[in-house]
């Protein structure tokens, strides 16, 4: 068949043979990569899978109300005081029927369910065992007062009835696969990962187990690196060995892959121009090659084609999608990133295909190319300094980048897209980076480990550790839709977390132990902010995002209909603060208050405005988290009068900044 002309292609640079541009060569294939059909498997191999199905539950969580503590069930209006305990509950048994009725308490575990008659939970720290000799039965001595509702998990707290727990589209992980063993689910529906078949081809390829190499030879590392590129994706591979450059050979192989069920054929090698290079012809006579040259580099011979498939009377297979990838080692597993990983997610039903791209400062000069755009091999990380005074994304380059040079690819975690120019780059240029791995274990230049975060280190959802030897636990939640749903990088939530570790001392000792990321949603707002305040009791809460005018920005709202106590001077401040850098400021909305031993801030979603917003609050928040735990008072400075205060003209920096473009918040939506 014809070469596909689809849409137009690009002469890149003076040669003679249009080549098409990555980004064009990218979309083609992915529009010819449909997701596969699902198929139901058991639980245990669904990791890494993208659900086919919308998983509700089918009984809500906890099915009964539910202590949140060990300690003992009461009738909160009973107060503190002297009571026999009339029964236990304990978790996986119901309390032997036993009523609670005022003047009586009943022991309870965690987890355990709350007897009827009780409405309350006095945790075992607050309680005294007493002992008589004359009285056999249990009595403790309630030492504090609680309130209705204290320490009770009421039913569905958890997981409501009915609810929506996971939905199509999401990709499975470690907590996917333990809510679906929640609602008991244990076989769930999954777009499959692609079968993928590799096939090296050289006259000069011998095995890697050869112990000597001829004149002309070399060990076959291709094979063995996109068979484990394609394993780190979860995909079935099929090892199609080496094959000579003998045409009868290669059309041979290629006439039984199309009748084998694969989705995707990775050759590599044979794809140039030599009088032996048989791929591509070989490819256009079983299907349809569209496209055969990339302006890219390395990877400018990269071939993509759809083999027809072989039709039986019982079978019927999908088209296949093949990829003539180059036969130097660097070009060839820089096109299985760029093109063959988005397609095996495309097929295997992700909504975004695409790898992760952020933007990252040279660490030192590197000479562009001026015809085609490079790929070029480097180690990415986040620095607390990035060269210019704020945390931010360095790359520093892997060496010398000839294509045939593997070693140039060890350790990289990430290809820097340079755009096509004749020029030389200098050190602290802002490049795009696209993240390839999360390999993060490489020093950069001579920085100190102390100053460099690995980039991807943070967990996308660290769980709160309730025994950490800290004064004060913080969690930070990043709102954002953009986020949530993986189509761009969390800023905002890193550079908070940095903020707080550099103002732990400050803060009396405070430590980040959970962060997450919701969509614009107030019901997902207010569940994790009601978990982490009444659950997991984190001592300070931070959200970062939704606080502005526009439509999806809720998070004021959520925060409202959680938090019990106002607090508006905490909300004054940070106001007073941003609108020395932007009078966009006027326009937040944010809310702060206090609920049970937690104090929650709203903050904005631009990360420099989360950063001043934080020193503005810093020297009253350590008071603060102590008042809210019951501490003693503290001394504190004598309070300055407004007249002997120094005067500052917010208003005057204010339009300061904003005629000279300095603005440091980005825009007024961060806010």
């Amino acid at each position: 068949m014809a070469e596909s002309s689809g849409a137009s292609t690009t002469t890149c640079g003076s040669a003679t043979a249009a080549m098409i541009q990555p980004e064009e060569a990218l979309r083609r294939v992915l529009s010819l990569a449909p997701r596969l059909q699902p198929v139901a498997v058991p639980l245990h191999e669904a990791l890494g899978k993208v659900l086919a199905e919308d998983i509700r539950a089918p009984d809500p969580l906890p099915p009964y109300p539910a202590s949140v503590k060990d300690g003992y069930a009461v009738v909160a209006s009973d107060g503190p005081g002297e009571y026999p305990v009339v029964t236990e509950s304990r978790a996986g048994n119901d309390g032997v029927g036993v009523t609670v009725t005022p003047g009586t308490v009943a022991y309870v575990t965690t987890g355990g369910p709350i007897p009827d008659g009780a409405d309350a939970v006095v945790q075992v720290e607050d309680t005294e065992l007493v002992t008589d000799s004359l009285d056999r039965q249990k009595r403790v001595r309630v030492l504090v007062k609680t309130n209705k509702g204290a320490d009770i998990r009421p039913v569905g707290f958890d997981i409501k009835k009915d609810s929506a727990v996971l939905n199509s589209g999401e990709r499975i992980g470690a907590s996917e696969v333990g809510l679906l063993a929640t609602v008991g689910v244990t076989m769930v529906k999954v777009y499959p990962t692609p079968t993928i078949a590799v096939l090296s081809t050289g006259d000069e390829l011998v095995e890697p187990s050869a112990k000597s190499l001829g004149r002309g030879q070399i060990r076959d590392s291709n094979r063995a690196m996109l068979l484990a590129a394609a394993m780190q994706q979860h995909c079935r591979v099929v090892d199609l060995g080496i094959v000579q450059d003998n045409e009868e050979e290669i059309e041979r192989i290629l006439q039984t892959v199309s009748s084998s069920g694969i989705d995707i054929l990775l050759t590599s090698g044979g794809v140039s121009m030599g009088d032996r290079d048989f791929i591509k012809p070989l490819l256009k006579k079983r299907g349809r090659v569209h496209f055969t040259k990339v302006c890219m580099k390395p990877g400018k011979p990269l071939t993509f084609a759809e083999i027809d498939p072989k039709l039986d009377e019982s079978t019927m297979h999908n088209t296949i999608l093949a990829f003539g990838l180059p036969g130097n080692p660097v070009s060839c597993i820089v096109c299985f990133y760029l093109f063959v990983l988005p397609a095996i997610r495309h097929l295997a039903g992700w909504a975004n295909p695409h790898l992760l791209r952020v933007q990252a400062r040279l660490q030192q000069p590197i000479k562009t190319d001026p015809v085609r755009t490079e790929f070029h091999r480097a180690t990415v990380r986040l620095l607390l300094n990035d060269g210019s005074g704020k945390p931010g994304f360095v790359a520093e380059s892997t060496g010398y980048q000839m294509s045939s040079r593997l070693l140039s690819m060890k350790m990289a975690n990430a290809l820097l897209e340079l755009p096509r120019i004749d020029s030389v780059l200098p050190a602290g240029t802002s490049v795009t980076a696209i993240i390839i791995s999360d390999r993060s274990d490489t020093a950069i230049g001579k920085t100190p480990s102390s100053e460099v975060v690995p980039v991807l280190s943070p967990p996308l959802n660290p769980v709160a550790d309730k025994h950490l030897d800290v004064e004060s636990r913080v969690a930070i939640l990043t709102v954002s839709d953009t986020v949530a749903s993986g189509a761009g990088p969390d800023r905002s939530g890193p550079r908070a977390v940095t903020v707080v570790k550099s103002s732990s001392e400050k803060l009396g000792g405070a430590k980040v132990t959970a962060t997450a990321v919701v969509p614009d949603d107030v019901a997902k707002i207010k569940e994790v902010l009601l978990k982490w305040s009444d659950i997991d009791k984190i001592d300070l809460i931070i959200t970062l995002g939704g606080t502005g005018f526009t439509p999806r920005d809720v998070t004021p709202e959520a925060t409202k209909e959680v938090i019990q106590k106002e607090t508006p001077g905490l909300v004054y401040v940070m106001m007073q603060e941003s609108l020395k850098v932007t009078p966009s400021a006027m326009l937040s909305r944010a809310a702060a208050g206090i609920r049970g031993s937690s104090l929650i801030i709203n903050m904005p979603g631009n990360p420099n405005a989360v950063a001043e917003c934080m020193e503005a609050l810093l020297p009253a928040l350590k008071h603060a988290l102590k008042q809210i735990k019951g501490g003693k008072r503290e001394k504190h400075p004598r309070h300055v009068p407004h007249a002997e205060a120094a005067p500052v003209d917010t208003w005057e920096r204010s339009y300061q900044l904003a005629s000279a473009g300095g603005s440091e918040h980005g825009c007024s939506c961060s806010h």
